[in-house]
């Protein structure tokens, strides 16, 4: 599988959404709920959705990144996950996870402005929040639309 050009080494692995295989896979479009079982067995019911398609609606501009790390673990992100990223989407709102390219380097946070200044913002309460000054190097180059895992 061909990776990203840019160096994502602390991040994870980058990969384009382009370069993924489709995956075609049966779905059942009812609604399942954590009580009374409802019947699944019969596979005349189910449909096929194209699972990358779902997931990443804007392809050309999405990457799917494994996450090397803990900073955003109150955010349901861990060490392992994958992300899908949409590289269209570079004004995140104060609760959606950015990658940001800060100084040099690659990491998963919360962005927020706060009396004209910016900040980087983990979702684990041992990590620092992080101000961006005029003197860093700084640019959000996407936002995080999907995140892949195992349930624990």
């Amino acid at each position: 599988m061909e990776t990203v050009e840019s160096d994502f080494s602390r991040l994870g692995e980058a990969y384009p959404a382009t370069v993924v295989k489709e995956l075609e896979i049966p779905f059942f479009n009812a609604k399942i709920v954590a009580g009374f079982p409802i019947p699944l067995d019969n596979d005349e019911r189910s449909e096929s959705i194209e699972l990358l398609q779902m997931l990443c609606p804007y392809p050309e501009s999405s990457y799917l990144i494994r996450v090397k790390g803990d900073s955003m673990i109150d955010a349901d992100i861990r060490s392992g996950d994958i992300v899908i990223v949409d590289k269209s989407n570079r004004t995140p709102t104060a609760s959606e996870v950015a990658v940001c390219e800060f100084n040099g380097e690659y990491t998963l946070k919360h962005f927020e402005m706060r009396d004209g200044v910016g900040w980087l913002v983990p979702a684990n309460p041992a990590y620092p929040e992080i101000p961006v000054t005029e003197y860093d190097t700084f640019r959000i180059w996407g936002t995080v639309t999907y995140v892949i895992h195992k349930p624990h």
